[in-house]
């Protein structure tokens, strides 16, 4: 079995960093302490998970240049680790995923080539992917992450119950036989 990480954008449309909460407040027509509920919901699942979410701080952007570094280190092997520390980063730390310094700094900290990182960073390498990646996402009934496919026939959301993803797989493997 392979694993394969692909781009999705939650937000392409967003032009400007700004805070989560009052992003999705305005985006979904909520107040912003529904928005924080959700959020200190979505912090103590994780915690539940052994992982220390700090929602309450972060920023929302364009997160198009983060998807074409990782694209890149898929590409030099170390698209696993950048996928890490960037998830820990923005959930657990509270940084910035949003401009070419912020990304930088995490792909330092994986031993990515500084240089290799800032020349993609500059140019249009792996956007047309990214728009790919999205297209196909959405033709098998994406709207949001998590989102898993099995042999790019079998779409099911990340929020579903342990069963569903026993049902989808044994769907997909019936198929496959």
């Amino acid at each position: 079995m392979v694993v394969r990480h692909r781009a999705f954008q939650l937000q392409p449309e967003i032009k400007e960093v700004v805070p989560t909460t009052k992003y999705l407040a305005k985006k979904y027509g909520a107040p912003e302490s529904r928005i924080s509920e959700m959020q200190a919901n979505v912090c103590a699942i994780a915690d539940g998970e052994g992982l220390c979410y700090k929602l309450d701080d972060t920023m929302s952007g364009n997160t198009v240049d983060a998807h074409r570094l990782l694209l890149m280190a898929a590409d030099i092997g170390k698209q696993d680790e950048l996928l890490e520390a960037m998830f820990h980063g923005y959930f657990e730390a509270g940084k910035s995923l949003f401009t070419p310094k912020d990304l930088l700094a995490i792909t330092d900290e994986v031993g990515i080539d500084h240089e290799l990182a800032r020349i993609l960073l500059v140019s249009d390498q792996y956007r047309e992917q990214v728009a790919e990646d999205a297209r196909m996402a959405h033709s098998l009934g994406a709207n949001g992450v998590p989102f898993f496919v099995f042999d790019m026939k079998f779409g099911i959301s990340g929020a579903q119950p342990l069963e569903a993803f026993a049902q989808t797989l044994e769907a997909a493997w019936k198929e496959s036989a």
